[in-house]
């Protein structure tokens, strides 16, 4: 044999087994056990042989193929990471899908049907599933986890509880006693690491904590949020995200109070526009995220080590936080 590019015929021999058997370990993993799965990657690796671009487009209506799961297309937080996902994904010769669950397990649960019928790549999931219904997924298709985690599963999570507790400590700086929580989605394993971060690190403080919620992650849910927040007398509130924050800033100027003079207000996610309002907010490496999540699904498609990886967060001091009013009504 000549040193020419290792072929499929190669593996196959490496591995004993048939080069139709190789093929559907690339083109579709799900029938071919999961031992001789991982033994033909493994020959793949160790002899350098790459599936060609389209070599697991040979199924009709198949393509090589990510799928990208995210919660809310419409929130500003997810265009760096959608950038970075197909950018990495055309580099890596990957055609890209694209499914919004719109904060609905039922529609992301029907949205992902429709694609892991008509694709053989990996999913990037920033999902609302059940923990089991997402195991179950990830029987028939790599799958990498982004901000959640699931045991077992490959995962990519930015430490923004982390920036809570940071967030917690700059309000207590400045004579705020009581802080609310203005909460996301209930379903949102995230949210319930922000809340749990920011109650034990204002406990810690010897600051009282308030969760007010759940409310939808937008804008009008951040409205809403900010009545509850207005009635229960916290001179600061850390939001779930920055599109909960400006809403709650929004609102709680129309009924007479100035943000920071009486009320202190903290996002999350540092999203387009929130330099423009002044939001103090917890930022993080979106479309850094985005891209390694497009290598942890190929390293699982290829057969190579797998990794879970959590990236810092920090937080963004601006104007919508300041010291604690003279009496704060606890």
């Amino acid at each position: 044999m000549g040193e020419g590019r290792p072929t499929i015929y190669d593996v196959a021999r490496r591995c004993g087994v048939a080069a139709s058997t190789v093929s559907r370990a690339f083109s579709n993993p799900s029938r071919v056990n999961a031992a001789t799965r991982t033994r033909i990657r493994a020959a793949a690796v160790e002899i350098g042989y790459e599936p060609r671009p389209l070599a697991r487009a040979e199924a009709p209506g198949r393509s090589r193929t990510l799928m990208l799961v995210v919660t809310d297309i419409a929130n500003p937080y997810y265009a760096a990471m959608i950038k970075a996902v197909q950018s990495r994904a055309i580099e890596r010769h990957y055609a890209l899908a694209l499914t919004d669950s719109d904060e609905s397990p039922q529609v992301e649960a029907g949205n992902l049907r429709h694609l892991l019928a008509n694709s053989t790549g990996g999913i990037l999931a920033t999902s609302r599933l059940a923990d089991d219904a997402v195991r179950q997924l990830a029987r028939h298709r790599p799958l990498v986890m982004v901000n959640r985690v699931i045991d077992g599963l490959p995962s990519l999570v930015v430490d923004t509880a982390g920036g809570m507790r940071t967030a917690v400590r700059h309000l207590a700086a400045f004579g705020h006693r009581r802080i609310a929580y203005l909460s996301g989605p209930r379903n949102s394993w995230i949210n319930g690491q922000r809340w749990t971060a920011v109650h034990e690190e204002a406990a810690a403080l010897g600051v009282q904590s308030v969760y007010l919620g759940p409310h939808p992650p937008t804008r009008e849910g951040g409205r809403d949020a900010a009545e509850a927040f207005v009635l229960d007398g916290a001179t600061a509130a850390i939001a779930y995200n920055d599109l909960v924050a400006i809403g709650a800033m929004q609102r709680v100027r129309d009924v007479g109070l100035r943000v920071p003079v009486d009320r202190s207000i903290v996002g999350c996610d540092d999203i387009f526009g929130a330099d423009l309002v002044g939001l103090t907010t917890i930022a993080g490496p979106a479309g850094q995220v985005g891209g390694a999540a497009v290598d942890l699904v190929h390293a699982e498609l290829t057969g190579a080590a797998t990794w879970s990886r959590t990236f810092d967060a920090h937080l963004v001091v601006r104007d919508s936080t300041g010291p604690a009013p003279a009496t704060d009504g606890n």
